[in-house]
């Protein structure tokens, strides 16, 4: 992890950029499996099941049986944190609901906008060396909250053909309807064209690896709506002095051991602060489960040591980090001033950890500079906002000089003239130009 100082801003265009990701270079291969799903069916699906997650399987869907099991084949205490997790995610999802607000624009024209939840969402879940089931509770809680009538999910399967047991606790908790073994850019061909088991969804939600992201890219390309773009996770520690570095090297170190392509930034206004806190993350790497992804990861990362806090404010909205850890005693005017970010951390005791697991707010951000125009995974996400109007005689009338007069000057006659039969309907004797 390199330490930079004091750069200058014509260069932060070069110093801020991610690890190179080309994923045009996979679009050919993942083409090939969408389009192998959209003519085969669910046969292309136990095909590429068995080649890529080397699994013989009869059925795609879980029943209920196997998904009721998994709650005894898990841990009380993760079964308690789980919990614990869900009813934070909730909590925190329902206030943002949005009750309806009738607004009278003019005497008698009364607008108002309702959200709808999307009727069917399909949710993919990573499994691999990480099984993401916190990924489970940050999609189907703020789903189901948000009225969405059927959750499909998908995730892979094991060599044996098994889904890990804390994925299908927290599908069974969350109120998942259906639950599919699918993995990779076959699942998610699976959920935008549908097959004889699997239903086509109208919006897919979740994370991946690469093969997955290009996936969920290439149904967009075909009208499917999905959540974000996605990137590599990613954080962006800002650290003063009141600081502590071996927190700090702990908050770097819980992001790279996310994958090699993870990418960890530290800006602090000391270099001697950036020294201390490589050779913390130095000693907490050594027995580190996963310290060969978190090894690579560093390697691509850095820490940029500046003079003052608006040069770091600069550069944390050039970066847009996905995560922003504000590593200070007083951090919520420097927060203020942040307009490019997925979701902010405040203070010495607020590490990204929580925001992952449990503190309730959701862990599904953009990545990849993302932040500068994307929102994180919310309430919204899962409805479609669906406006009304409604007029009185009275309020027709009156707006109808306006509406006449602009659609007679773009040359829809048909628009205006729906305007003068209602007034000349209200009026028969007043002339009115038809």
């Amino acid at each position: 992890m390199k330490i930079v100082k004091y750069p200058d801003p014509a260069d932060w265009g070069g110093l801020l950029a991610r690890p190179a990701l080309d994923l045009r270079q996979l679009e050919e291969s993942v083409g090939l499996i969408m389009a192998g799903v959209k003519a085969g069916g669910d046969a292309a699906l136990r095909e590429y099941t068995a080649r890529f997650d080397r699994a013989t399987i009869t059925s795609l869907e879980l029943g209920a049986e196997e998904i009721a099991a998994a709650a005894g084949q898990i841990s009380a205490d993760l079964r308690e944190a789980i919990a614990l997790a869900a009813a934070n995610i909730e909590r925190f999802h329902a206030q943002q609901r949005q009750a309806v607000e009738v607004v009278e624009t003019m005497p008698g024209v009364r607008c108002w906008r309702k959200s709808v939840g999307i009727e069917r969402v399909g949710l993919y879940i990573p499994g691999g060396s990480a099984p993401l089931f916190s990924s489970v509770l940050m999609l189907a809680i703020p789903a189901r909250l948000a009225g969405c009538r059927e959750l499909i999910l998908c995730t892979p399967p094991d060599s044996e053909g098994r889904v890990h047991p804390a994925i299908l606790y927290a599908a069974s908790l969350t109120g998942v309807d259906r639950v599919f073994r699918l993995g990779g850019a076959q699942a998610i061909a699976a959920m935008t064209y549908g097959t004889e088991s699997v239903p086509a969804v109208y919006k897919i939600f979740g994370p991946g690896n690469p093969y997955v992201t290009v996936a969920k890219q290439l149904a967009a390309k075909d009208g499917l709506s999905i959540d974000m773009p996605a990137g590599p996770s990613e954080v962006l520690v800002c650290a003063d002095a009141s600081a502590r570095p071996d927190f700090v090297a702990a908050d770097l170190l819980s992001q790279a051991e996310h994958g090699a392509d993870s990418q960890v930034v530290l800006v602090c206004f000391e270099e001697d602060f950036a020294k201390r806190t490589l050779v913390e993350l130095e000693k907490q790497l050594a027995d580190l489960p996963r310290r060969h992804l978190a090894e690579q990861s560093i390697a691509n990362s850095l820490a940029i040591v500046v003079r003052e806090p608006s040069e770091a404010v600069a550069i944390i909205n050039a970066y847009a980090p996905e995560h922003l850890i504000l590593a200070m005693d007083e951090p919520h005017g420097f927060a203020e001033h942040i307009v490019n970010a997925g979701s902010i951390f405040l203070g010495h005791y607020s590490p990204e950890s929580v925001g992952d697991y449990a503190s309730g707010t959701n862990h599904t951000l953009p990545t990849n500079g993302f932040a500068r125009a994307f929102s994180g995974v919310s309430l919204d996400s899962f409805v479609k906002k669906i406006t009304y109007q409604e007029l009185s005689p009275e309020g027709l009338a009156l707006i109808s000089p306006a509406v006449q007069t602009m659609a007679a000057a773009e040359q829809l006659e048909a628009h205006r003239r729906a305007v003068a039969i209602r007034l000349a309907a209200e009026n028969p004797s007043s002339p009115t130009d038809l």
